[in-house]
Protein backbone atom coordinates (compact mmCIF):
# COMPACT_ATOMS: atom_id res chain seq x y z
CA UNK A 1 0.00 0.00 0.00
CA UNK A 2 1.54 3.08 -0.94
CA UNK A 3 0.87 4.87 2.83
CA UNK A 4 2.65 2.07 4.20
CA UNK A 5 5.60 4.64 4.66
CA UNK A 6 4.02 7.99 5.58
CA UNK A 7 2.47 6.02 9.03
CA UNK A 8 3.53 3.75 11.30
CA UNK A 9 0.47 1.26 12.73
CA UNK A 10 0.60 -0.40 15.68
CA UNK A 11 -3.02 -2.26 16.55
CA UNK A 12 -5.71 -0.26 15.72
CA UNK A 13 -3.51 2.79 16.78
CA UNK A 14 -1.71 4.90 14.39
CA UNK A 15 1.22 6.88 14.30
CA UNK A 16 2.52 9.86 11.85
CA UNK A 17 5.81 11.46 12.29
CA UNK A 18 6.43 15.17 11.04
CA UNK A 19 8.83 13.70 8.86
CA UNK A 20 6.50 11.14 7.23
CA UNK A 21 3.79 14.21 7.64
CA UNK A 22 6.00 16.42 5.25
CA UNK A 23 7.10 13.57 2.72
CA UNK A 24 3.00 12.46 1.78
CA UNK A 25 2.65 16.55 1.49
CA UNK A 26 5.35 16.97 -1.00
CA UNK A 27 5.88 13.93 -2.56
CA UNK A 28 1.97 12.65 -2.82
CA UNK A 29 0.00 15.97 -3.04
CA UNK A 30 2.74 18.20 -4.27
CA UNK A 31 1.59 20.57 -1.26
CA UNK A 32 4.19 22.71 0.21
CA UNK A 33 2.22 24.70 2.48
CA UNK A 34 4.53 25.71 5.65
CA UNK A 35 2.77 24.02 7.92
CA UNK A 36 4.03 20.73 6.93
CA UNK A 37 7.71 21.17 7.36
CA UNK A 38 8.93 18.73 10.28
CA UNK A 39 10.51 21.74 11.71
CA UNK A 40 7.80 23.97 11.68
CA UNK A 41 6.48 25.36 15.18
CA UNK A 42 2.64 24.99 14.07
CA UNK A 43 3.42 21.32 12.24
CA UNK A 44 0.11 19.50 11.67
CA UNK A 45 -0.23 16.38 9.66
CA UNK A 46 -1.80 17.40 6.32
CA UNK A 47 -5.43 16.33 6.37
CA UNK A 48 -5.04 14.99 3.07
CA UNK A 49 -2.95 12.13 4.71
CA UNK A 50 -6.04 11.81 7.26
CA UNK A 51 -8.26 11.67 4.58
CA UNK A 52 -6.31 8.63 2.47
CA UNK A 53 -5.82 6.48 5.38
CA UNK A 54 -9.60 6.66 6.42
CA UNK A 55 -10.23 5.72 2.77
CA UNK A 56 -7.41 2.65 3.13
CA UNK A 57 -9.28 1.05 6.56
CA UNK A 58 -12.67 2.00 6.54
CA UNK A 59 -13.46 1.44 2.36
CA UNK A 60 -14.75 3.92 0.04
CA UNK A 61 -18.30 4.55 0.47
CA UNK A 62 -20.58 5.91 -2.38
CA UNK A 63 -21.25 9.02 -0.54
CA UNK A 64 -18.71 10.69 2.23
CA UNK A 65 -18.38 13.36 4.41
CA UNK A 66 -15.21 14.86 6.48
CA UNK A 67 -15.10 17.52 9.06
CA UNK A 68 -11.55 18.28 10.27
CA UNK A 69 -12.08 19.72 13.70
CA UNK A 70 -8.84 19.85 14.85
CA UNK A 71 -5.11 19.73 14.22
CA UNK A 72 -2.93 16.43 14.33
CA UNK A 73 0.49 17.77 15.74
CA UNK A 74 3.73 16.00 16.37
CA UNK A 75 3.53 12.73 18.50
CA UNK A 76 -0.27 12.41 18.74
CA UNK A 77 -1.70 8.96 18.52
CA UNK A 78 -4.38 8.75 16.32
CA UNK A 79 -7.32 5.38 17.10
CA UNK A 80 -8.83 4.02 13.85
CA UNK A 81 -11.05 1.92 15.51
CA UNK A 82 -12.80 -0.88 13.35
CA UNK A 83 -16.71 0.66 13.35
CA UNK A 84 -19.63 0.16 10.58
CA UNK A 85 -21.15 2.95 12.16
CA UNK A 86 -22.44 5.52 9.65
CA UNK A 87 -20.88 8.45 11.43
CA UNK A 88 -17.69 8.10 13.41
CA UNK A 89 -14.17 10.05 14.48
CA UNK A 90 -10.86 9.58 14.26
CA UNK A 91 -9.41 10.73 17.89
CA UNK A 92 -6.01 10.66 19.65
CA UNK A 93 -5.63 8.52 23.22
CA UNK A 94 -7.52 11.08 24.93
CA UNK A 95 -10.74 11.32 22.81
CA UNK A 96 -10.12 14.30 21.52
CA UNK A 97 -11.26 13.96 18.10
CA UNK A 98 -9.52 15.29 14.81
CA UNK A 99 -12.04 14.50 12.10
CA UNK A 100 -15.25 13.66 12.23
CA UNK A 101 -16.79 10.90 8.96
CA UNK A 102 -20.02 10.47 7.86
CA UNK A 103 -20.97 7.66 5.33
CA UNK A 104 -23.78 6.32 3.47
CA UNK A 105 -24.31 3.92 0.68
CA UNK A 106 -22.59 0.89 -0.67
CA UNK A 107 -18.85 0.32 0.70
CA UNK A 108 -16.08 -0.65 -1.54
CA UNK A 109 -12.59 -2.18 -0.18
CA UNK A 110 -11.12 -2.54 -3.86
CA UNK A 111 -7.65 -1.30 -3.07
CA UNK A 112 -7.13 0.00 -6.61
CA UNK A 113 -10.04 2.18 -6.77
CA UNK A 114 -9.00 3.44 -2.99
CA UNK A 115 -5.76 4.34 -4.25
CA UNK A 116 -6.97 5.79 -7.73
CA UNK A 117 -9.52 7.71 -6.02
CA UNK A 118 -7.32 9.28 -2.58
CA UNK A 119 -4.28 9.95 -5.14
CA UNK A 120 -6.46 12.29 -7.83
CA UNK A 121 -8.02 14.04 -4.71
CA UNK A 122 -4.79 14.66 -2.87
CA UNK A 123 -3.34 15.36 -5.72
CA UNK A 124 -6.25 18.25 -6.98
CA UNK A 125 -6.25 19.22 -2.96
CA UNK A 126 -2.57 19.97 -2.90
CA UNK A 127 -2.60 22.20 -5.95
CA UNK A 128 -4.97 24.95 -3.94
CA UNK A 129 -2.15 27.51 -4.12
CA UNK A 130 -1.24 29.32 -6.12
CA UNK A 131 -3.19 27.92 -8.82
CA UNK A 132 -6.52 28.70 -6.96
CA UNK A 133 -6.23 30.60 -3.89
CA UNK A 134 -4.17 33.64 -5.61
CA UNK A 135 -6.55 34.35 -7.85
CA UNK A 136 -9.76 34.17 -5.70
CA UNK A 137 -7.74 36.89 -2.95
CA UNK A 138 -7.13 39.12 -5.96
CA UNK A 139 -10.81 39.34 -7.20
CA UNK A 140 -11.53 39.89 -3.07
CA UNK A 141 -9.04 42.33 -2.45
CA UNK A 142 -7.19 39.85 0.18
CA UNK A 143 -4.56 38.20 1.01
CA UNK A 144 -3.09 35.90 4.01
CA UNK A 145 -0.07 36.95 6.20
CA UNK A 146 2.88 36.24 3.80
CA UNK A 147 5.13 35.90 6.81
CA UNK A 148 2.54 33.35 9.10
CA UNK A 149 0.54 31.79 5.65
CA UNK A 150 -2.73 30.19 7.65
CA UNK A 151 -4.70 28.05 5.05
CA UNK A 152 -6.60 25.36 7.23
CA UNK A 153 -8.70 22.54 5.80
CA UNK A 154 -11.92 22.37 7.32
CA UNK A 155 -14.09 20.01 5.45
CA UNK A 156 -14.37 17.94 1.97
CA UNK A 157 -17.53 15.73 0.93
CA UNK A 158 -18.04 12.92 -2.27
CA UNK A 159 -20.62 11.39 -3.80
CA UNK A 160 -20.21 8.70 -6.02
CA UNK A 161 -22.86 7.47 -8.79
CA UNK A 162 -21.55 4.01 -8.34
CA UNK A 163 -18.47 2.92 -7.24
CA UNK A 164 -17.62 0.73 -10.52
CA UNK A 165 -15.10 3.63 -11.71
CA UNK A 166 -11.68 2.28 -11.86
CA UNK A 167 -9.01 5.09 -12.69
CA UNK A 168 -11.37 8.49 -11.44
CA UNK A 169 -9.88 12.14 -12.05
CA UNK A 170 -10.87 15.01 -10.37
CA UNK A 171 -11.97 18.34 -12.85
CA UNK A 172 -12.63 21.78 -10.67
CA UNK A 173 -15.71 23.31 -11.64
CA UNK A 174 -16.43 26.05 -9.46
CA UNK A 175 -14.23 28.16 -6.86
CA UNK A 176 -15.30 30.80 -4.41
CA UNK A 177 -13.95 32.77 -1.55
CA UNK A 178 -16.43 34.38 1.39
CA UNK A 179 -14.28 37.14 3.93
CA UNK A 180 -15.90 37.84 7.00
CA UNK A 181 -13.50 40.37 8.85
CA UNK A 182 -10.35 38.66 8.61
CA UNK A 183 -11.35 34.99 8.31
CA UNK A 184 -12.21 33.55 5.01
CA UNK A 185 -13.77 30.38 3.44
CA UNK A 186 -12.57 28.52 0.34
CA UNK A 187 -14.66 26.48 -1.38
CA UNK A 188 -13.67 24.19 -4.27
CA UNK A 189 -16.15 22.44 -6.37
CA UNK A 190 -14.92 19.27 -8.54
CA UNK A 191 -16.46 16.52 -10.62
CA UNK A 192 -15.52 12.84 -10.27
CA UNK A 193 -14.81 11.65 -13.75
CA UNK A 194 -13.73 7.82 -15.71
CA UNK A 195 -12.49 8.80 -18.90
CA UNK A 196 -14.13 12.15 -19.53
CA UNK A 197 -17.34 11.12 -17.84
CA UNK A 198 -18.93 12.30 -15.01
CA UNK A 199 -19.64 9.88 -12.28
CA UNK A 200 -19.62 11.89 -9.23
CA UNK A 201 -19.08 15.23 -7.62
CA UNK A 202 -17.55 16.29 -4.22
CA UNK A 203 -16.19 19.82 -3.01
CA UNK A 204 -13.36 21.09 -0.25
CA UNK A 205 -13.41 23.80 2.05
CA UNK A 206 -10.71 25.62 3.47
CA UNK A 207 -10.69 28.56 6.14
CA UNK A 208 -8.00 31.68 5.65
CA UNK A 209 -6.85 33.90 8.40
CA UNK A 210 -5.07 36.67 8.84
CA UNK A 211 -6.70 38.14 6.19
CA UNK A 212 -4.63 41.66 5.23
CA UNK A 213 -5.44 44.18 1.97
CA UNK A 214 -4.04 42.45 -1.03
CA UNK A 215 -0.21 43.58 -1.65
CA UNK A 216 0.55 42.05 -6.00
CA UNK A 217 4.10 42.52 -4.66
CA UNK A 218 3.69 40.57 -1.26
CA UNK A 219 2.18 37.77 -3.09
CA UNK A 220 4.65 37.53 -5.73
CA UNK A 221 7.23 37.12 -3.23
CA UNK A 222 5.13 34.37 -1.65
CA UNK A 223 4.62 32.32 -4.54
CA UNK A 224 8.27 32.99 -5.80
CA UNK A 225 8.89 31.58 -1.97
CA UNK A 226 6.73 28.58 -2.49
CA UNK A 227 8.35 27.76 -6.29
CA UNK A 228 11.72 28.14 -4.70
CA UNK A 229 10.66 25.53 -1.86
CA UNK A 230 9.35 22.82 -4.74
CA UNK A 231 12.52 23.42 -6.74
CA UNK A 232 14.68 22.90 -4.27
CA UNK A 233 12.84 19.68 -3.04
CA UNK A 234 13.23 17.90 -6.57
Amino acid sequence: MYLDSFHTSQGQSITITPEQGSQFAKQVSDDFNPLHNPDSKRFCVPGDLLFALVLAHYGLSKSMVFKYTGMVGKGVVLNFLDTQAAQFAIADTNDKPYLEVTRDGDTSHNMSLIEAFSRAYVAFSGHSFPHILVPLMQQKNVMINPDKPMVIYESMAFGFDDLSAEHPSLELTNSSLDVNGKRGLVRMEFDICESGVRVGSGYKTMVLSGLREFDQDQINTLIQLYQQTKTNHR
